[in-house]
C-alpha cells in the first residue's frame, strides 16, 4: 500500500468529518449515517478507518470526563 497523496488525504479527512458530524447530530446512530460511513471507508485506508474510530471513542470519553468528571464504580459496601 502506498501512502495517500495530499488530495486523497483531504478527501479522507473530509469524509471523516462529515461522518462524525452526522453521528453527533444523530446521537451516534450509525444506521442514520450509513451512506457517509461507506463513503468514509471507501476514501480512507483501512488502517486509518480503524484509527479514526478509536480516536473518536477516545475524544468522546475525554469529553465525558471533562463534563461529568470521574465517578468511581460502586463496589460492595464493607462495614
Amino acid at each position: 500500500m502506498t501512502a495517500p497523496n495530499s488530495a486523497e488525504r483531504r478527501a479522507c479527512w473530509g469524509a471523516r468529518d462529515e461522518l462524525w458530524k452526522c453521528l453527533d447530530d444523530n446521537g451516534d446512530q450509525l444506521s442514520s449515517c450509513q451512506k457517509l460511513q461507506e463513503e468514509f471507508e471507501s476514501r480512507c485506508p483501512a488502517q486509518w478507518v480503524k484509527y479514526f474510530a478509536k480516536r473518536r471513542d477516545y475524544l468522546k470519553f475525554k469529553e465525558k470526563m471533562q463534563t461529568e468528571g470521574f465517578k468511581p464504580a460502586e463496589g460492595p459496601q464493607t462495614s
